[in-house]
């Protein structure tokens, strides 16, 4: 291996390896196999180690079915309990000074996704972090997901077993920790930090905005799709653990159960639980994180309008967030039937309110837009708001897709604002996704995308064309052919929505994915 590939940290010492231009590390353990008798525990200390440790390769994903592990047409991820670690990518020309450092949270509803997913590889944000800078460290990481990271499971601890809350949500902190004692030795600078994720991932963004153990961890965030009322409410969290157990089968000694399962017993039973719940009721999801009075202390939504952690924060949805779900993963309130029984459980005089501003309802298009909305667009939009009245906020809608999102009837959907993120365009498959043209307009909205997230990384704010976020003007960056700044785009929309407040008035079980 190439000498400066070797990085001590403060666990032991690590060697990576040159891509090209670039240096990784893969698979660096941040906390302790949360096996045995850590499993369902706090992320503990990882256990020092002697001699050279090799980071060449990536860290187990964690546990889930096997079609969140993809990398490649037929190959796949081993997934593991083992599996908090982290990866490191660095420009190998050296730099001036400490570089921002840049630290992605995957997606996946809680349940599925890694971090060696080739789409979040990094290396196209870092090299064009090259063009007009020393350059970024980017840090991807990996947590525990379904059950075994986002179920409350504490109910059933014993004076011999406990178990603890939140835990995909801790297993993050543990990683920003990390950074924090070691990213300097890699060359970044602790005190720039900035975390970004989408979906699930942007969701974990909005919550450690309220976590106070994550405070001081990160100067500035990116939630890019976040459900930020994927949070539940302690009561609630609670029966689905019940479910959960009866689901699995406790044996009359739950705590004995919970720890000797197996993982595919445990991915069963958490499967049936949530069908049950989005059955029962639509835009519900068990898995995420849940307000414990302790860990996280109130729902985000709540906290933001008392003042979170006074960061700059970007924030915003893509322009149809919903078309992916029936196609891909049926979970959110995109049908008429589904829609009929949220606003039945929650506010039924809200419905026709709602419904009105989405022509062409219960047609399956309004529909598809009314659960997307739903899940991501609203709720995205009380945290600018709340979140712009104490720190600098940017919102922004991402409209651009290419024709063969469009003849797929996908459009600018869930997650595709990420192909810009990390620089498909210029790939093969981005190439394949532009044949019938688009191309240039691919690559253009790319560098806006990507020039505007590593403006935000080095500075705490975007560049000058992106004005900051408020009440009176609502401006926000559209990200399309034609990029440009809007005031308070979908208007109509947005005030047939405004004053719903979700299940029973329980903000903190408005949303899902």
């Amino acid at each position: 291996m190439s000498a400066n590939t070797r990085v001590t940290t403060s666990d032991g010492i690590v060697d990576g390896k040159p891509v090209g231009d670039l240096l990784t590390w893969r698979g660096i353990p941040y906390a302790a196999p949360p096996v045995g008798p850590l499993r369902l525990r706090a992320p503990q200390p990882v256990q020092p180690w002697d001699g050279v440790r090799d980071a060449t390769e990536w860290g187990n994903a964690s546990v889930q079915h096997k079609r969140g592990t993809m990398l490649s047409i037929g190959k796949y991820q081993p997934s593991s309990e083992d599996c908090l670690t982290l990866n490191v990518l660095a420009p190998s020309r050296p730099s001036e000074g400490p570089r921002p450092v840049m630290v992605f949270i995957h997606g996946g509803a809680y349940t599925l996704g890694t971090s060696a997913t080739p789409l979040y590889g990094g290396g196209s944000l870092v090299r064009r972090s090259l063009q007009d800078s020393d350059g970024i460290i980017y840090v991807s990481i990996n947590y525990r997901l379904g059950a075994l990271g986002y179920l409350d499971l504490t109910q059933f601890s014993t004076s011999a077993r406990k178990f603890e809350s939140n835990l995909g949500l801790r297993d993050q902190v543990a990683a920003l920790e990390w950074v924090q004692r070691n990213i300097g030795q890699f060359g970044g600078d602790p005190e720039n930090v900035t975390i970004f994720g989408e979906s699930a991932g942007g969701n974990a963004v909005t919550t450690l905005l309220a976590t106070p153990a994550a405070k001081g961890l990160f100067r500035s965030a990116i939630a890019e799709s976040s459900a930020p009322g994927l949070v539940a409410t302690q009561e609630r969290a609670t029966g689905w653990a019940q479910e959960f157990v009866g689901f699995l089968g406790d044996g009359g000694n739950v705590a004995e159960t919970l720890e000797q399962a197996d993982v595919a017993q445990l991915g069963r039973a958490g499967h049936k639980l949530a069908y049950t719940v989005l059955d029962r009721t639509p835009g519900l999801h068990p898995f995420g994180p849940v307000v414990d009075g302790d860990y996280v202390p109130k729902n985000p939504l709540d906290a933001y309008q008392d003042g979170t952690h006074r960061v700059p924060l970007i924030i915003g949805t893509n322009s149809r967030e919903g078309t992916l779900f029936p196609k891909v993963l049926d979970a959110l309130p995109t049908n008429p039937e589904r829609i009929d029984t949220l606003f039945a459980l929650t506010d039924p005089t809200a419905k026709d309110v709602v419904t009105e501003a989405y022509p062409g309802y219960p047609n399956a298009s309004s529909a598809i837009d009314i659960g997307g909305d739903f899940t991501f667009w609203k709720p995205s939009l009380e945290v600018a708001e709340s979140h712009s009245r104490r720190a600098p906020t940017y919102s922004y809608r991402f409209d651009f897709a290419p024709r063969v999102m469009k003849w797929l009837g996908l459009d600018a959907t869930h997650g595709f604002e990420l192909f810009a993120v990390f620089g498909i365009s210029e790939t093969a498959f981005g190439k394949i996704m532009t044949i019938p043209g688009g191309r240039r307009a691919f690559a253009e909205v790319t560098e806006n995308v990507q020039s505007q997230w590593l403006h935000f990384a080095r500075t705490g704010q975007p560049l000058p064309t992106w004005p900051r976020y408020d009440e009176q003007t609502r401006e926000t960056m559209v990200f399309d052919s034609r990029t440009r700044v809007q005031r308070d785009p979908r208007r109509d929309r947005r005030l047939a929505w405004e004053g719903y407040r979700g299940y029973a008035s329980q903000r903190t079980e408005a949303s899902s994915i």
